[in-house]
Order: C-alpha cells, then structure tokens, then sequence
C-alpha cells in the first residue's frame, strides 16, 4: 500500500467503505458500521487533538523565515503573493455563489449523516489551546521571532515542526484513507451516498474550470506587463505544470519550475529569490480548491456561505497557506482549523474535506507551481521598474549637479 499514491488509497479505502455500508444496509446489520464509526470516532477526536499543534508548528518557523531575503525584493514578493491568493479566493467564491446552488441540494449531508450509527465507545481528547488562540499565538511568536536574530526558541519551533511533520507524515496520511473509508461506510448505510458523490462531481468540475481561468489571468498580467505574448509565457511553463502534477508538491517541482522561469526571460537573481519563496507562500490553487469545496459542502449541510463568512476565511486562509507543509495533502491539513473555528466544520465535513482535497491535490499543486512563474515575471517587472527609475534620477542629480 505504501507503493500507492494517497489519492489511490482513499479512493480505494472510499469505494470499500460505500460497499461495506450498502451491503450492511442490505442485509440489516449495523455492528460492522459502529465498529468503523467508534474508529473514527477515536481518530477523529485525536486530529482535533493535533489542529492547533499543527498550526503553531508550521505557521510559526513560516513567519519568521520570511525576516531574511533581499529587503524590497522579499516585501513586493510577499505582497503579491498574498494579494494573488486573495484575489484566488474571491474569484471562486464569486463563481461558486452563482454556480453551485443550481446543481447542489441542501442538507444531502444532514440527511446522511449517519446520526443513527453511534461508536461503541470513545475517548476525549480535547486540544491544549483553542484554534483561534493557537492562530493568535503562532502569528504573534512568528512575528517576533522575524525581528530576533540567531534565536534559540526558532531553532526550538523548528524542532517542534518536525515532529509535528512527523506525526503528518507517519500518522496522520496513513490512517486518512481507512478515516475516509469508516466515513463513506457510514453515509452509504445511512442514506443516498450516490446523491453526495454526483454533488462532488459538479463542484470538480466548477473546481478545475476556475483554476484553469485564473492561470490564464495570471499570464494575460505578466504578458501584458512583459509585452510579450502570455501563451507562449505559459507554454514555457508547461513542463513545471506537468511535473508538479506527478509530484504533487511546490518544493519537489523547484528545479523545473526554476529552468521554466529562466526561460521566460526573468533575470537569474529574481528567479533565485523568487520561485523557492513561492512555493512556499504561493498557494492560489490550494485556495481555490478550498474555498469551493467548502462552499460546495456547507450547500450540502444545508447551510448558505455568506460574503460575511467567507471573505474572513479567505483572508486568514492566505496567511495559513504560508505554513502548508510540501507534502501531499499538506494544504488540507494546515487549514483543519480554519475550517473548524471560522466554518463550523465537524467530524462529518473535515474528512469529506481531505478526500476532496486529496482528490484534486495534483492539479492545485500544478495551479499553484505554474502561478509561480507568473509572478516572478511581474516581480522581475516590478524590480528592474525601480531599477530603470533610480538610475534615471541618478542621471538627473549628475546633469543638475554639473550645470
């Protein structure tokens, strides 16, 4: 199984557990499906468990990484960077508010939900800080730590994000899948799974149409900027696109991304800087993917995503993206308690959340990689502008100072 990319051992552990549920239901056996649901009940209780940690070990050694770098060249970077995932978010709520009501039935999760399943037993694990308190922590440290120099504790957090990482890694994405699976057991003996699953399709396809739109958008700006002609910008961009499709990861895609970057004509120094802080800090695809899968399961639950409950999501979700670890799935993860905390997600909503996430994980990668290299043209642009008028205010001071 360990030979098996994570987004095929969820949809394998997915297909099992609608098989197991439709044929308990069949038969008239419920023990199977309480076994599965005192599992993830157990387990979902320990990834509540784990969120704040999560987030105060991987935002806080974020933030404060960001303190070195090329001074202007860091600032503009970041900037950009936030305000593309930003405009990101925006854009899919936008659509997703226009196109996901026409297609997607309320309450199909209420209705699924399994409320009748209870776990055999189940064990309290309540998290050692709150969600928000975490996030207020991680960024106040984080910040901090930025403006100390050779710091003793940022070794310390560094620490603490690889076990965390470890925990990830070793524990966490291996026993999502079977999660998953206990999950979609539970829907399928509880109602009409087929109805949830044909919900998830529309949304994939609302999904992949607006991340493929905001590439496009990404390369009409720095094309424009560039003057010269976006498709061909994008064309160069092609291998970085495909690689982070089998890799699903921003930082294994680096040297590619990097070689396709030099190509479109970016000095050398800017896409030194630039595209290793992206991969970073530069998630627009994740975003993306976020914003309209959870609008598309609140649809689901019955609920209406509001301008008012999703642009505080979408802002918080850029500055949670920087701590998104570079592993398959990382994404999801780091914004478990945004979701929990700003959206009211639970034990039912934050495992469909990965599966749908893990579902995609290739081509937000791919989205995310690919809106790396336009934004090193715009901050080349942006760079040598300032350059081009420093030098010229030079040229003036010499002329008035020689008259």
């Amino acid at each position: 199984m360990k030979k098996i990319s994570l987004i095929g051992r969820i949809l394998i552990a997915l297909v099992i557990g609608i098989l197991l549920g439709l044929w308990c239901k069949s038969i008239g056996i419920d023990y199977p499906i309480r076994i599965l649901g005192t599992f993830s009940e157990l387990f979902g209780n320990f990834l509540s468990f784990m969120v704040p940690l999560i987030i105060i070990g991987f935002i806080v050694p974020g933030i404060a990484s960001l303190r070195g770098g090329s001074g202007k060249a860091l600032l503009v970077t970041t900037i950009i960077a936030y305000v593309s995932t930003i405009v990101a978010g925006l854009a899919s709520f936008m659509i997703g508010s226009v196109l996901l009501p026409k297609f997607i039935n309320g309450s199909i999760l209420m209705q699924e939900s399994g409320g009748s399943i209870k776990p055999y037993f189940t064990v309290e694990m309540p998290p050692i800080i709150g969600v928000m308190s975490a996030l207020v922590f991680a960024f106040v440290l984080g910040i901090g730590l930025s403006k100390i120099k050779n710091s003793v504790f940022l070794e310390v957090t560094e620490e603490f994000n690889k076990i965390v990482m470890m925990v990830i890694s070793n524990v966490l994405i291996p026993i999502v899948p079977i999660y998953i699976g206990c999950i979609f057991a539970k829907l399928s003996f509880s109602g009409e799974i087929f109805t949830t699953l044909k919900s998830f399709g529309v949304v994939y396809a609302i999904l992949f149409s607006v991340q493929a739109l905001y590439i496009l958008v990404q390369y009409l700006i720095a094309g424009t900027l560039k003057k010269e002609n976006p498709f061909k910008l994008l064309k160069n961009m092609v291998p970085a696109y495909l690689t982070a499709l089998g890799t699903q990861s921003s930082a294994a895609t680096i040297p590619i991304t990097r070689e396709a970057v030099r190509r479109n004509g970016v000095s050398e120094e800017i896409t030194d800087f630039v595209v290793p802080l992206a991969a970073t800090i530069h998630l627009a695809g994740d975003t993306i993917t976020l914003v309209l899968t959870s609008m598309g399961v609140m649809y689901m639950n019955g609920r209406v995503p509001t301008f008012s409950i999703m642009m505080p999501f979408i802002l918080m979700l850029g500055v949670t993206m920087i701590a998104a670890p570079g592993i398959p799935g990382g994404g999801v993860m780091s914004a478990l308690g945004l979701l929990e905390s700003m959206l009211g997600f639970g034990g039912l909503e934050k495992p469909i959340m990965i599966a749908l996430h893990a579902a995609q994980d290739s081509f937000g990668t791919a989205t995310n990689v690919t809106g790396d290299g336009a934004l090193a043209i715009i901050v080349d642009y942006i760079m040598n502008r300032k350059k081009d008028v420093e030098i010229e205010e030079d040229d003036e001071d010499r002329v008035i100072e020689t008259a």
